[in-house]
């Protein structure tokens, strides 16, 4: 268990990794009371319930006023949002 939390960059204190050992030994239990199953005749289902899309119309409507909006945003530039870089910041 040590190495999957060092996997996931998860520290964990010894009483949590005794923790998560235990919880993942039960989790593995009940998967292999569920590999024990006999359900031959059963058909397959991805969901338990049937899924439906709920479609509407697309209609034009009125929208914001670029220039309004974009005066009350905290930053804008050219015309867009102008967000802080999140991407190639050091850590």
């Amino acid at each position: 268990m040590a190495k999957v939390a060092k996997l996931a960059r998860l520290t964990l204190t010894d009483d949590e990794l005794a923790a998560a050992t235990e919880q993942l030994g039960k989790m593995l239990d009940h998967f292999a009371d569920i590999d024990a199953l006999d359900l031959d005749g059963l058909e397959p289902m991805m969901q338990p319930t049937p899924l439906a899309n709920v479609m509407r119309e697309d209609i034009e409507a009125d929208t914001l006023d670029r220039d309004e909006v974009l005066a009350a945003a905290p930053s804008a530039e050219d015309g867009r949002f102008r967000v802080p870089p999140i991407i190639g910041l050091d850590e």
